[in-house]
């Protein structure tokens, strides 16, 4: 999922040096997404790892 995000933030990165706005817009705004759903898995699978 991350690596997935990263991917995304690359292209928003290339895409707004090209001057391709519209697609960097898009592509940032994947990433966000996908960065936050990161986010909120690993937090997930943090707290159900542990065993009390």
């Amino acid at each position: 999922m991350l690596s997935y995000a990263v991917i995304f933030l690359v292209i928003a990165l290339v895409a707004a040096v090209l001057g391709f706005s519209g697609i960097a817009g898009a592509a940032s705004n994947i990433a966000w997404i996908l960065f936050i759903v990161f986010l909120v898995l690993a937090a997930i699978s943090f707290f159900r790892g542990r065993k009390v």
